[in-house]
C-alpha cells in the first residue's frame, strides 16, 4: 500500500507543478515504477508518432545534434573574435557551449541506438545460430531499456533538484539550468522508442525470415 501512497504523492506533486514537491515525491522507491511505466508508454507512443509522420523519425535528433553543433560552434568563434578583438568575453561563452554539448550527445545516443552502432557485436553474432541472435538482440533491447529507466529517474530526480533550488547557469543572470537538464529524461524517452523500434523490427525479421543481424555503419540512415 506504501508503494500506492507514493505513486499517488508524485502524481499530485506533478500536477502541482512545484518543483519542492516533485523533488521531495521523486525521493520515494515508486519512482522507479513509475520511470518504468512512463519509459514504456511515452516510448511507445514516441513509436506511434514516429509512424504517423515519417520525417521526424529520420530527422528529428540528426536536426537537434547540428543545431546543438552549430550553437556551439557560433558561440566559441564568436567568443574568439569578442576576446581578441574587442578585449571582452561574455561570461556565459564557457557554461553554455557544455550544455549544449550534453544535448548534442544525449539526442545523439538516441538516434545511435536505432543504427545499431553502439557495440553491436555484429561480427561476433553473424557467425551464431538464429536462435542465439535473437536472444541477443532481445537482451539489448531490455538493457537498454533499463537503462533508459535508470537514467530517467535520475535524471528527473536532478531536474527537480535544481529547478527547487532555483539553479542558473553560471554567467547568466535569469537562465536556468533544469531547462538544459529536462532534455536528459526527453531524451533517454526517444531512446526508449529506438529500442522498441529495433526490437518489434527483429520480431518481424524473425517471423518473416529475414537476417537478423546487419552491419552497423555510423550515420547510415534509418
Amino acid at each position: 500500500m506504501a508503494i500506492w501512497s507514493d505513486l499517488g504523492a508524485i502524481l499530485s506533486a506533478l500536477a502541482s507543478q512545484d518543483s519542492w514537491e516533485i523533488r521531495n515525491a521523486l525521493k520515494s522507491e515508486a519512482a522507479w515504477i513509475m520511470g518504468a511505466f512512463v519509459t514504456l508508454v511515452g516510448g511507445l507512443l514516441i513509436v506511434l508518432i514516429y509512424r504517423l509522420v515519417p520525417f521526424l523519425d529520420r530527422h528529428l535528433e540528426r536536426t537537434i545534434m547540428v543545431w546543438s553543433y552549430l550553437a556551439i560552434a557560433f558561440i566559441i568563434f564568436w567568443g574568439v573574435i569578442d576576446r581578441f578583438v574587442f578585449a571582452n568575453q561574455q561570461p556565459w561563452s564557457t557554461t553554455i557551449p557544455p550544455l549544449l554539448f550534453m544535448i548534442m550527445t544525449w539526442f545523439g545516443a538516441a538516434f545511435n541506438v536505432r543504427l545499431r552502432t553502439h557495440l553491436s557485436f555484429s561480427e561476433f553474432r553473424s557467425i551464431m545460430p538464429r536462435w542465439g541472435q535473437m536472444a541477443c538482440l532481445c537482451l539489448d533491447a531490455l538493457l537498454w531499456f533499463i537503462f533508459a529507466v535508470i537514467v530517467l529517474v535520475t535524471t528527473l530526480r536532478l531536474t527537480a533538484l535544481s529547478a527547487s533550488n532555483f539553479q542558473i547557469v553560471l554567467g547568466t543572470d535569469n537562465v536556468m539550468q533544469w531547462w538544459f537538464l529536462i532534455t536528459a529524461p526527453l531524451s533517454f524517452l526517444m531512446l526508449a522508442a529506438r529500442v522498441l523500434e529495433n526490437l518489434f523490427d527483429d520480431i518481424r525479421n524473425w517471423r518473416t525470415n529475414q537476417p537478423l543481424i546487419k552491419q552497423a555503419v555510423i550515420g547510415e540512415d534509418t
